[in-house]
This record gives C-alpha cells, structure tokens and sequence, in this order.
C-alpha cells in the first residue's frame, strides 16, 4: 500500500494543482467552440474547483473528425503491436510518477476518500494500462480448419472510430478500463468523461501524449450528457461506443445506435447486488467485514456494490452485531483526510436523490446509522425491510444504504438473489462446498465471489447479466473483443497450371 501523507500534506498539493480546463482534441487543448464553459464542484466543501470548457456537438464533430484521420492512415491502428505496447508502458510509467497528484486530483473532483485513491483507484489504474500495453503482442490470431486446398485465416482488426463514455463514480479507472484494450487493439478513441468528474481525464490524455500516443488518437471532450455524450452516440463515424453508466442512459445509446449508423454499443449498467450469508457461515466477524465494505466502499457509489443483504434468520442478530461493530470504522469526514474512509457523494443533486431513499428508512427497522450528517454526507446506514419487493429492496440506490432481507433456507435466499432486473455481482457465504458451488451456478449474475466480496482482477471479464448490461465485457483478455473486428481470409490453394496447359 502507498504511503499515505497527513491530512495537512494533502490540502496543501490541492492548493498548489494547476487543474485542466480545456478539451484535449488532437493532441492539444482547446476550449469549445462556441466558448461555453461549465463550473465544476468540490462535492466535499461546495466550492468550485473552476471551469471547463463545455463541449458541443461541433467539437464532438472536430474530435471524430481528428479520431478518424488519425485511423485511416495508421499512425497507431496500423503500428506494430510492439511499438504500441512500449507506449502504453510508458504511459503506465508517467502515472506512476504523477500518482500523488492523480489520486489528489480524484479526490477533489470526485469526493471519493484520499484513503481509496491512493491505495485502490490511482494504482489500479496504472496496472490495467501495463497489462493491456503488455497484452498486446502475446494475442494470437487463427487458423481455421480446411482442406487440403485451402487455408482460412482467421484475424482480429481494430473496430475504428470509438467513443468511450465514463461514468463519475471510479472516473479514472473506469477510464483505464476502456482506454487499456481500445488503444492496444488499435482503435482511435473519443472520451467523453462525465460532467462532474472531467478533470483526471484531461490530465491523463496529456500523460498519454507525452508517452507518445500520436495526436489524434486519445481525444477527451467535455460537457454535459445531452449536449456532448448524445452526438458522440448518434455520431455517423463512429464505429462503435462503449458506455458504463446508468440503465436508463444505456437505453438512449441503443436508440442513438438505431437511429443512425447502426454502431456497435456495449453497455455496462447498473446493479442491486445480492450478499448471501448462509447460516453454516464460517467466521461471521470476517463474513460482517466483507459486508461492510461491499455496501460502504466508495460510498456504496458502486454499481457492484453489496446493496442486498440476505441473510439465514438463525444468524442475523449476530452478524448484524459484528457489522455495526465493523461499521464504526468506517469514520465520514473530509475525502482529503486519511483517516476518512466515508467521503463526500458525489453532487448535490445525487446527494438530493440518496437523501430521499434515507427519508424511506425511517418507514422501516433502522438497524444503523440512518442520518445525514452534512451537506452532501451520509452515514453508514443498514435497514431491515418488511418488504421485500420495496424501492430499498430493488432500486439502485447508489448511496452508503444496506438493505437486510431475513430468509429462512438456501433455495428461498437464491430465489430473492434473483428477484431483480439486474445481474452484475452476487455473492455468497457458506462454509459447504457444494452449496456454494450450487448457488454461484444458480445466481443470474455475471460476477459471483464465494466467502469474499470482490469483482475478480484484471485477469477475469466483468460485466452483468439482464439489465445490467451486455455487447461485451470489461477487464481480462476479453476486453479486447469489443474493440475489434474479426475477419476470414480464405486462400484457394487450387492449382490450375494443368488447365492453362498448352
């Protein structure tokens, strides 16, 4: 783990940052068009942080403009898989030598805990750029079977044009996540980060420049939803889009995808994470640890996030003892202190929506927590719920609210697991072999850890089930298969000398 500063250490590298403010379109930055800026927000104090240039649909255009030329004639889709691994060493290599400001910069943008940037989003990031910078010189392409006549090929080009769509919960490593196989697949990238959180994404396009990524090839526009992410979306040259973000805005990029070029969308949504705690749990002080941090990390801003706790009733009293237990640690303050592990939510207007969801509880058994305790701060909350099928129980809150549903057997906790629309992450605690391997066979959800909480590593692909998500899958090798093409090549090995004979 990074060797975290104090907290006065912290508060001063934020006052002396020169923070970005324009675009960065072919490889330099440039303020929109038409002029316009946008003001954004420390969430944790309320004070701006300053103004970015709020783009529109004619830098949206410019950026494509810039993406494709940079495609078409292969300053990167057509260089060598190892020249353009070096870069994205290097580009890894330059994070690491600006980690401290990332992970500052994060926090002040984001709200998110000093404590989780530095030791969590700013490191991860980097290792997800070297792997797939790693990755890209060790995939081999295919050989089909044929006969003796003929020999099929079969090979991965890069999809094109991309436009890379981030949410602000994980802003820089949701970034990562996209960038890391789109540019070692080959492809020219458009990224429209989300409005709240544009800041670390500027700062690394400038990184990746100065690592060598040609202009042209990493391009960052910013601005609101309607006015940059939905032209990026409806964008007749771009090839395909990959979208992390909420459920009803992944609805819009497959009408925008309809309504125009018919581009390849990916989608990675939301989530109402079941946690099953069995009652032959081994260990509940370690299973509550678990629990805690799945609701609670990163201020449940997470659409991973263990939101459902469905729970044996022979052992729910107990757990529930050791989670307040756990819980108490878990101290809400000021994101640059490092002893805060509860930061700021991440606007007022997402403050305004959780709060509506803690104003339920109080309908409800409070079991902890329950309370605001500042302007865009909320506490650790764990309710229990009478009914199950309740906004508590089934919406995506994306706040620090646990929701605890008492079950009585096995079948009847897998049942309520898949109550849901969505199916991202689930987890289960058992101490029996086949029960556990049982119900993560069972359990309608794209991830699935066994006695842990966790989302796998960069080695294993993420991605959700039902309503939350589908065209592809983020991390591990399979990453690589939304940002390319495969093609067949089909040789005839005929020979036809003896009929042109003579």
């Amino acid at each position: 783990m990074t060797d975290l500063l104090t907290h006065e250490e912290y508060k001063a590298i934020a006052a002396s940052l020169d923070l970005p403010q324009n675009a960065w379109i072919d490889g330099a930055y440039r303020p929109a068009i038409s002029g316009k800026t946008f003001e954004t927000v420390n969430p944790a104090t309320g004070t701006p942080l300053g103004r970015v240039a709020a783009c529109g649909a004619e830098d949206v255009n410019f950026a494509v403009t810039k993406a494709r030329e940079a495609f078409e004639d292969g300053r990167w889709s057509r260089l060598h898989p190892g020249a353009r691994k070096q870069v994205l060493v290097r580009l890894a290599k330059l994070m690491e030598r600006n980690a401290r400001e990332l992970a500052v910069l994060e926090s002040l943008d984001s709200g998110k805990t000093i404590l989780d940037c530095e030791s969590v989003d700013i490191p991860e990031s980097i290792h997800v750029i070297r792997w797939h910078g790693e990755l890209i010189d060790k995939i081999y392409d295919q050989v089909a079977p044929a006969s003796n006549d003929h020999i099929a090929l079969v090979v991965r080009e890069p999809v094109g044009v991309v436009g890379l769509v981030l949410p602000w919960n994980f802003p820089l490593l949701m970034l990562a996540w996209k960038i890391g196989p789109a540019l070692a697949a080959g492809c020219s990238v458009v990224v429209k980060p989300a409005a709240e959180t544009s800041l670390s994404a500027l700062r690394l396009a400038e990184l990746a420049a100065e690592a060598g990524v040609p202009r042209g090839v990493l391009n960052v526009v910013t601005g609101g939803g309607a006015e940059a992410g939905e032209p990026l979306g409806r964008h007749p040259d771009v090839d395909m889009v990959s979208f992390t973000g909420s459920t009803a805005t992944g609805r819009h990029f497959l009408h925008y995808s309809a309504d125009s070029n018919l581009k390849e969308i990916v989608l990675e949504l939301g989530g109402k994470n079941p946690c099953i705690v069995l009652d032959d749990a081994e260990d509940l002080d370690a299973v509550a640890a678990h629990v805690v941090s799945g609701a609670f990390w990163n201020m449940g801003q997470n659409c991973s996030a263990a939101s459902r706790l469905i729970v044996q009733r022979g052992i729910k009293d107990r757990l529930i003892e050791k989670i307040r237990a756990h819980a108490r640690e878990w101290i809400v303050g000021d994101p640059l202190n490092p002893e805060v592990r509860v930061g700021a939510l991440v606007s007022g207007a997402h403050f305004g929506k959780v709060s509506g969801y803690i104003a339920a509880c109080a309908t409800e058994t409070v079991l902890l927590g329950g309370k605001i305790v500042a302007q865009g701060f909320i506490e650790p909350t764990v309710v229990e719920v009478t009914d199950r099928l309740s906004p508590l129980a089934t919406e995506e809150i994306f706040g620090p609210i646990l929701t605890v549903i008492p079950v009585g057997s096995f079948e009847e906790a897998i049942a309520v697991a898949n109550e849901t629309d969505y199916g991202l992450a689930a987890s289960i605690f058992t101490a029996n072999g086949k029960r556990a391997l049982r119900g993560a066979r069972m359990l309608r959800a794209g991830t699935v850890t066994v006695n842990s909480f966790g989302e796998g590593d960069i080695t294993t692909p993420f991605g959700g089930y039902k309503q939350s998500g589908f065209g592809g899958r983020d991390n591990s090798i399979h990453a690589h298969d939304q940002y390319t093409q495969l093609k067949t090549i089909w040789l005839d090995l005929t020979d036809t000398s003896d009929s042109m004979i003579g």
